[in-house]
Parts: C-alpha cells; structure tokens; sequence
C-alpha cells in the first residue's frame, strides 16, 4: 500500500513536470533536478546526471528518456509506461487540439490573424535552438568542421533518409579520438535482449507492413517510429527531418502551418517531440476528425516508443556501457553533425521565408529575447499572437 501511494505521488509529480516544464531538454533538466531529486530524493545527483548522460548517448528524446528511465527505476516497466503516458499526455492533447483547430480554419477558408506572425518567430526559435546546441556540444576544430560540412548538406539536400546516414557517420568520424580516453573494461553478462528486439521488431514489421498495404496511418507511424530511433540531440534535431519529410517532399501540410506548430511546441509545457502530435493530426486531415485524432496517437506512439525501448534494454547495462570509450569518442561527431542540421534548417527557413522588415525584426527580435532568458518562450509567443490579431 505503501509503495502505490508512493507510486501516485510521483506520477503526481511528473503531470507537474508535464503542465510546467518548457523548452528542450536544456531546461526541462533542472526542473527534474529541483523537483524529483532535490524535494523529492526518488534518485541522488550523481545518479539522475548519469542517466540524463545515457540519455544523451541514446537516440531519442532526452528529456522524456530521463523521466522514463525514473519510473523504471523506480517500479518497474509498469510505472515507466505510465510514466510516459502521464508526461507526454498534456502537450499531446494541446496539439492535437492546435490541428484540429488549424484544418477547421482551412476548410473554412478563414484567415488565422493571431498566427500571422508566428511563421517569423518559429524561424527566431529554430535559430536560437541551433545556438544553444552549437555552443553546448561544439568545443574541438573536428566537430566545427563537420558542424559547417553537415549545415551546408543539410541546407541544400532535403531527404529524411541522409540524416540518419549522416548523424551515424559524424560518429564514426570521431571515434579514432577513443585512444586518448581512459581504457576501462566493459563487463556485460547476462544481456536481456527482449526489449531491443521489440525495438527492432516493431521497425520492421511497420515498415513492411506499410509498404504492402501503402496504409497513411501505418506510414506515418513508421516514418515517426523512424526518426524516434535515429535521431540523436532531441527535439531541435527532428525539426530538419520532420520538415524535410512533411513538407518539402510528402505536402502533408504547409510551410506556415509547420513553423506555426514548431512555435506553439516551443511554447508549450512539456517535450518538443509533441510536435508529432500536430503533424499526424494534420496529415489525416482529410479523413475528418477522427482521421486527425488517429493520426496523432499513431504519430505520438511511433516517435516516442522507440526511445522508450531503448532506455529499458540499456539501462539495465549501463554501469559497465559507459565506461565504453569508443562510445564517448563517437558522440563528439554525433553530436557536431546534429547541430550542423539544425543550423542549416534554420537558414533554410530563413531563406524560405517572405523578406520584409517586418518578418525580420520579428525573427531578430524573437532570437535576442530566447538569448537574454528574460522572457519565458510561452510570453513571446503570446506578444507574437496578439500582435498579429491586432494588425
């Protein structure tokens, strides 16, 4: 009895986290530190700052794969699952919300006047997120240079499927650097391999599947089970993707209508990776509400359980995987290579955009208030909504 009242309360805690909690995981993490560690003590420091490294060695969303990796190792697989359900639910909703909202204006042929500006200021969002991630993961003349080689292909070759192949070379590029890392020893005994099989299962029966039947739903769960394996460095590295992948290539929905979904995510409480939810919403639109509603859970499922089934594989290995040095030397180039993609999306977006004063003092103005961290990103977006209601 106990240990459920135990149990409430930390799923308590994480609809908290979920309705309080925004930007990526660069400030969701001292949130989850303030609230689960230091209150709370459900793990020490030392422990939750290792698990949020393994996060960030894994593919997947960061933030949520820390939070999961609580749960679990808290209660169990039971606890964790719930504990996703329980973080990504709110900001699932108000985007689904957001598309449904969106395709009913469409449909109408009425203008939306409060997003009229928000296409500038999405732009400012992709911008600072690539500044935030370069000065964070960038520090060597390797990694600038694969920053630079990786923002020139990202910017002129829009493919889902280069990004991946990218990401995993940047890796291999730096893992010769492994030699001048300490030597330990990985010890892994008695793997328990049932949930990486489930991982790779469940990506090749979709996208078999998908490729019989030529199924929307099953496609766009498998494109966003796709990304959720590959992508490395969270929710600003899906963007070049997801825009690549909906817009340039399958027109599943407008470039305006997907800068306007990135601003609203970004203003949001909770993951960024909810964006999925407004984008398979909007890609079922022409099935009717209840094609919006399935393609949002069908999107949120695919783009979050990948990383879900990753964090219960590793996790129970991770006292002896981190100790691996050629895993250390890799996420160097990893890392460069995915924020060289979310440079170069930012000055395709730029670049894509109508040029005025007025989108540029915008996109100017939207950048230096993230950089100051003196107005909260959901403020900004407000000041942007009224604007474009009033004029």
């Amino acid at each position: 009895m106990v240990q459920k009242l135990r149990y409430i309360i930390f799923l308590k805690d994480i609809l908290i986290l979920a309705l309080t909690t925004i930007g990526g995981p660069h400030s969701h993490f001292p949130l989850i530190l303030a609230k689960l560690v230091r209150y709370r003590k459900y793990l020490t420091e030392e422990e939750l700052l290792e698990l949020n490294a393994l996060c960030q060695v894994l593919p997947g969303p960061a933030s949520t794969q820390t939070i999961i990796a609580i749960g679990y190792k808290l209660g169990g697989a039971g606890l964790a699952y719930l504990t996703l359900l329980v973080w990504v639910l709110p900001s699932m909703i108000i985007m689904t919300l957001a598309a449904i909202g969106m395709s009913y204006f469409a449909d109408k042929n009425l203008a939306i006047p409060f997003t009229k500006f928000l296409e500038p200021m999405a732009v400012g969002f992709v911008a600072y997120a690539a500044w935030i991630i370069c000065s964070k993961v960038v520090q060597t003349k390797l990694g600038i240079v694969l920053l630079i080689i990786s923002s020139v292909i990202g910017y002129f070759f829009r493919s889902p499927y280069l990004t991946p192949i990218m990401i995993l070379g940047g890796g291999l590029l730096t893992t010769h650097k492994y030699k001048y890392l300490p030597d330990d020893k990985v010890n892994i005994s008695k793997v328990k391999w049932g949930n990486f099989i489930l991982f790779v299962g469940v990506f090749v029966a979709t996208f078999t599947i998908g490729i019989i039947t030529k199924s929307i739903p099953i496609k766009l769960f498998e494109s966003f089970y796709r990304n959720g394996a590959l992508i490395f460095g969270g929710g600003q590295v899906l963007i070049p993707l997801i825009h690549t992948e909906y817009v340039t290539l399958k027109h599943y929905l407008t470039s305006e209508e997907f800068l306007t979904g990135y601003a609203l995510v970004s203003a949001i409480p909770g993951p960024v990776f909810a964006i999925s939810s407004y984008i398979g919403a909007l890609s079922m639109r022409e099935y009717g509400l209840g094609g919006e509603i399935l393609g949002s859970v069908l999107s949120t499922a695919g783009i979050f359980l990948p990383g879900t089934f990753l964090i219960f594989f590793v996790y129970t290995m991770w006292n002896e995987l981190k100790k691996n040095r050629f895993l250390k030397a890799a996420l160097e180039g990893i890392n460069a290579v995915s924020s060289g993609l979310v440079v170069g999306v930012a000055i395709f977006l730029f670049d894509n955009m109508a040029f005025n004063n007025v989108n540029l003092l915008l996109t100017v103005g939207t950048f230096v208030a993230l950089l100051s961290e003196k107005i909260p990103s959901i403020a900004i977006i407000a000041i942007g909504m009224c604007l474009g209601y009033l004029f």
